[in-house]
């Protein structure tokens, strides 16, 4: 069943939440407490999961919690949790690389945050032999040149990419080739990739903008 991107992005956001709880159980106007969301949108999108296949295999006793969700006890917040990374293939590590080790791909090489998302960073490149060098990451770095061997060897399917505008494209030019099949762009270039090749644009000035509409009024 495919399940519509803005439930694919709530439900993402939720299981970020349950992560950090303590709690045995919690119901839908909690989670609507806590992410603002309304709670007949989280019991919609949480329809889209299979929570009782998931409570029978990771514990019986929690059936009734899970399957009877408009009870007083609501959802079992740890069976929740795992259906939601279940149901995205994210309860698997996801090897993925960084692109381009100027100040921002060099930030990335050790955040210890990816790990704990369920992600592992298996390596690092930049064009610049001599930054390598100098850089200090427990991540295996190497040359952009490379980059297409060393995806396809440690089965790369992500990259996060931080290069210069002008050498977006030239990079994509090998790394999808080489088996990239997501990107994160940080680059303010629409990339132009294979509809099979899924990119997420991230741009902090677009996001200040979007904040500043709503400061504005206009939204």
């Amino acid at each position: 069943m495919s399940i519509p991107q803005p439930s694919t992005d709530r439900l993402i956001y939720l299981a970020r939440i349950l992560e950090g709880l303590t709690i045995p159980t919690i119901n839908s106007k909690e989670l609507a407490a806590k992410s603002g969301y309304p709670s007949d949108t989280i019991r919609k999108d949480l329809s889209f999961l299979d929570l009782y296949k998931t409570a029978q295999e990771d514990d019986p006793e929690s059936i009734k919690v899970v399957n009877k969700h408009q009870g007083k006890k609501g959802y079992s917040v740890q069976a929740l949790e795992k259906s939601i990374k279940r149901t995205f293939g994210l309860d698997k590590p996801r090897p993925f690389c960084v692109i381009g080790l100027g100040r921002l791909g060099s930030a990335f090489l050790n955040y210890q945050g990816f790990e704990n998302d369920g992600f592992n960073l298996a390596a690092g490149f930049d064009a610049s032999v001599n930054r390598l060098e100098v850089l200090s990451a427990t991540v295996p770095l190497y040359p952009t040149f490379k980059m297409g061997e060393v995806i396809q060897r440690k089965n790369i399917e992500m990259a996060l990419l931080c290069v210069p505008p002008e050498a977006s494209a030239k990079v994509c030019a090998i790394i999808i080739p080489a088996g990239i099949k997501a990107i994160v762009n940080f680059t303010p270039v629409i990339l132009e990739v294979p509809k099979e090749v899924h990119v997420r644009n991230v741009h902090v000035g677009d996001e200040l903008r979007i904040l500043a509409t709503r400061l504005n009024g206009t939204q």
